[in-house]
């Protein structure tokens, strides 16, 4: 039996259609997703931000209600990405609505094994009294020749991509007043 290439894609669409709908497929109109989507984003509250994880910098919009994000896409306006977006960029609504997300501070004991949940406060408070000691017992006013260097290097930061040039210049503020001279930028070619 001689088959063309027209006949094959025939018995190929049919016996498909055969097979999703045998497997409990249906394939009838549905509601559409973005009808609703549409209704809810009239009364959202739309904020623009920027992708936290690369060094590029797109643009986002994220329109939020009660409290939790409904829908984020590339902002049309923003001269980086035209409202484009990457795989990492077009997955940050997961990152923010996901049941897998932490949602409270984790805290694990030198020796333990379980974590224990902390309040953000005492997280703060916990963090900031170890830089303080940490800066305290490493802090050095002048160096083995005696020039004054007023720096710890104890302590050294990692900054991150996420970051606008404001946030980065008041952690570099805050950085440099600890006097630490270990800072480097996950970005930086």
């Amino acid at each position: 039996m001689l088959i063309t290439r027209r006949g094959f894609l025939k018995v190929s669409a049919a016996t498909a259609g055969v097979a999703i709908v045998g497997m409990g497929f249906a394939l009838g109109p549905v509601k559409a997703h973005a009808a609703e989507l549409r209704k809810n984003l009239r009364e959202a509250t739309r904020t623009t931000t920027i992708c936290p994880y690369c060094a590029v910098g797109c643009g986002f919009v994220v329109d939020a209600s009660g409290g939790k994000v409904i829908n984020i896409e590339g902002d049309s306006e923003h001269p980086i990405n035209d409202g484009t977006a990457c795989s990492k960029g077009s997955s940050l609504y997961q990152m923010a609505n996901n049941e897998n997300r932490l949602t409270k501070v984790l805290h694990r004991a030198p020796g333990a094994t379980d974590w224990t949940e902390m309040s953000w406060s005492e997280a703060v408070s916990r963090i900031a009294a170890k830089i303080k000691a940490t800066r305290d017992a490493t802090f050095e006013t002048k160096n083995s020749n005696g020039k004054t260097v007023n720096r710890t290097l104890g302590i050294s930061s990692l900054g991150s991509a996420a970051l606008d040039n404001e946030e980065c210049w008041l952690y570099q503020k805050f950085l440099r007043a600890l006097g630490l001279i270990y800072i480097e930028h996950q970005a930086r070619n």
